[in-house]
């Protein structure tokens, strides 16, 4: 099994701490994020770790290399205008060689901080798509905002699967638990992946974003809707989302 962090985003709300590194190198607790994620895939056991960059690419990807060992380092140059689906497929050789050799494979965001015990029950989902949700994520939301319904999306199950995720949310009952950025394509599944991928329209428009700006979401989504039903894993909490400083304050 190998894994996948798209780590190319800028994160402006987080200045001046992304001033001089990315976002994925912002400190919590004394450890920078992306640390948290590399020491969580490799106490599971995770065979290979590539990253995708973008923005202060050079400064990722030497810091990668002196600390983590890791080589496979890709590159999104227009991270700027593009989103997380876009920055997935810069990584596409990766994907095609998951493929060949029969890997399955773990994408992560990078500003999410996570433990091996989560890595674990994704690894172990036997499902060909299979998606980490937090249940317990409204104590964690109250703690990011004053109102959690105003950022918090849709994440409805049915059996265990998910049926929809991504949305906005009306109320409290259509978030049956929170999508955290975490997730598993098994090997056999990645060629359908891929396919689906190049046959999507380039000219659409996904829940109001152009084709380079599609909420990795909404790729989700499609996928469930289109191929296969999509296995949550649950758990409840013990994980973090940074997007803002006040992020960086709470405890887990």
């Amino acid at each position: 099994m190998k894994a996948l962090i798209l780590a190319a985003g800028f994160g402006s709300r987080l200045m001046p701490l992304t001033q001089n590194e990315p976002k994925c190198m912002v400190k919590y607790q004394g450890k920078r994020l992306i640390d948290y994620e590399i020491e969580a895939l490799k106490e599971a056991k995770i065979e290979e770790i590539a990253v995708v960059g973008g923005y202060l690419f050079d400064t990722l990807k030497t810091f990668l290399k002196q600390n983590h060992g890791i080589e496979k380092i890709y590159q999104n140059k227009n991270y700027a205008q593009t989103n997380m689906v876009s920055t997935l497929f810069c990584a596409r050789e990766f994907l095609e060689l998951c493929l060949k050799e029969k890997q399955d494979l773990i994408v992560s965001y990078a500003d999410i901080v996570y433990f091996k015990e989560t890595i674990l029950k994704l690894k172990n989902e036997k499902e060909s798509l299979a998606i980490v949700v937090d249940k317990a994520w409204r104590s964690l939301w109250e703690k990011r905002f004053k109102n959690p319904l105003e950022d918090a999306e849709t994440l409805k199950l049915k059996d265990s699967y998910i049926v929809e995720l991504g949305k906005k949310a009306k109320d409290y009952d259509e978030i049956q638990a929170q999508y955290i950025g975490l997730f598993k394509f098994s090997a056999s599944f990645l060629a359908e992946v891929l396919h689906f991928y190049d046959t999507l329209d380039k000219n659409a428009i996904y829940d109001g974003k152009d084709f380079d700006n599609m909420y990795m979401t909404s790729f989700l989504q499609a996928l469930i809707d289109k191929i296969k039903p999509a296995k949550a894993v649950e758990i409840y909490g013990n994980w973090l989302e940074i997007d803002f400083k006040k992020d960086l304050e709470i405890q887990i």
